[in-house]
């Protein structure tokens, strides 16, 4: 059987070629298990690439050297083999290396691999990136590159510079915003930090509307308030002036009795005198003090619409004017609805205590206590601008109970 050494060159050119190709599929086999981790497979490509290897070098010295002393022993050795078995040797090797890079490839579109994991998240339309204290990037995806060179003009080569260029969390590059996230975390008990950057804008558009629509619809309350006070202002007035006119037809009335009385009867005048001074007391008390208390049975019927037990503590100063007791009622109307809807409260007390410094209304309820802090907004911002336009100031007092405040300026 002929020997491999008398095969012609080209034969062992075609060999020497063959052996070449099997050692660098081998070498890239080995690469791809070892970035997966998967270093059994690593160490079968390390098998199969050092036997092709030698006979790649036996067949590299006999061409060199042919059959001369030169020549190191294992290739005259091989190469007296018979030639077929050297075709079977690498028919051989060719087909585990051809299962051996068959299965990684296909271990790569079967598993999740470091690999795979890139590919994905070089796809999604958000920027992510890991890096270590001293600012060393462990992983960045496409867009993170491109966004870091957006804002610093550089490839994202830092993972420290990268947080320093986004002052904010909010940035709007182009016609496009985006939230950066940034948190820390531990892995293996390694300090790392981890930066997510996500598209926004059409969140961002729409914040932006609905912070407009509320400042609109402020504006909007604001006005409605103003333009109710200014009704119950019309009615007070149109109360006072049919008062008026009460008084003043009693007035001619008594100005009648008075022109017809006889002028020497002293007792007639006597009693007309004192009908004068009683009517005028009391047509003016009357006017007043039915304005005042048609106001105050309003507020009673709106608490008990609501199922909300008032008491009432005190009067209100008859000096009062009537800007003042509008405030006064419009909060307590406040206060009561207030209660009912974000307290549940089944109790209400309405408290008018005047001291040299000030005269403080309290709406104290017993409904629950807000967790958070109130703001005031809708009625109560309204309220508080009504206060301030008389000198007056709205507060809050929260401790075990709720309480509503009105402070006006000393009177007298």
């Amino acid at each position: 059987m002929t020997a491999f050494h008398m095969l012609p060159a080209g034969a062992h050119a075609v060999f020497a070629l063959w052996a070449l190709l099997l050692c660098l599929v081998n070498l890239g086999s080995g690469v791809l298990a070892t970035v997966r981790k998967r270093y059994r497979f690593t160490i079968v490509a390390a098998l199969l690439f050092i036997p092709v290897y030698v006979l790649w070098q036996v067949i590299f010295d006999y061409l060199l050297f042919g059959g001369t002393a030169q020549a190191r022993a294992i290739t005259f050795t091989l190469s007296n083999f018979a030639w077929v078995y050297w075709l079977i040797a690498f028919i051989l090797f060719t087909l585990a290396t051809v299962l051996l890079l068959g299965y990684n490839i296909r271990y790569d579109k079967r598993y999740i691999t470091p690999g795979t994991v890139k590919v994905y998240l070089d796809k999604i339309p958000c920027g992510i990136c890991c890096w270590r204290e001293n600012g060393q990037v462990l992983f960045s995806n496409i867009c993170m590159n491109e966004l870091c060179i957006a804002l610093t003009g550089q490839t994202l080569l830092n993972g420290n510079h990268l947080r320093e260029a986004v002052a904010e969390d909010i940035q709007t590059l182009g016609e496009t915003v985006w939230r950066f996230a940034t948190r820390d975390m531990y892995v293996d008990g390694e300090h790392l930090y981890e930066m997510i950057a996500s598209d926004i804008s059409g969140e961002y558009a729409k914040t932006c509307a609905l912070e407009k629509d509320k400042t609109e619809l402020s504006r909007l309350n604001r006005e409605l308030w103003e333009y109710y006070a200014s009704i119950d202002e019309s009615v007070h007035r149109r109360e006072i002036l049919q008062a008026k006119m009460n008084i003043h037809d009693e007035m001619n009335r008594l100005m009648l009795s008075t022109v017809a009385v006889d002028k020497e009867d002293t007792e007639a005048l006597n009693h007309i005198f004192s009908l004068w001074e009683q009517n005028a007391l009391l047509l003016c008390m009357e006017a007043d003090s039915k304005s005042r208390q048609q106001q105050t049975d309003s507020i009673d019927a709106l608490a008990e619409m609501l199922g909300v037990h008032l008491t009432w503590r005190g009067e209100l100063p008859p000096a009062f004017d009537e800007n003042q007791r509008s405030l006064f009622f419009s909060a307590a109307r406040e206060a009561i609805a207030n209660a009912v809807k974000h307290a549940q409260a089944k109790n209400m007390e309405i408290s008018i205590e005047q001291t040299p410094q000030a005269v403080i209304c309290r709406f104290c309820n017993d409904g629950s206590v807000p967790a958070h802090e109130v703001q005031f907004e809708g009625g109560l911002a309204n309220l508080s601008l009504l206060a301030q336009k008389q000198g007056a100031a709205i507060s809050l007092e929260i401790n075990t109970k709720f309480s509503l405040l009105v402070k006006y300026p000393p009177i007298g």
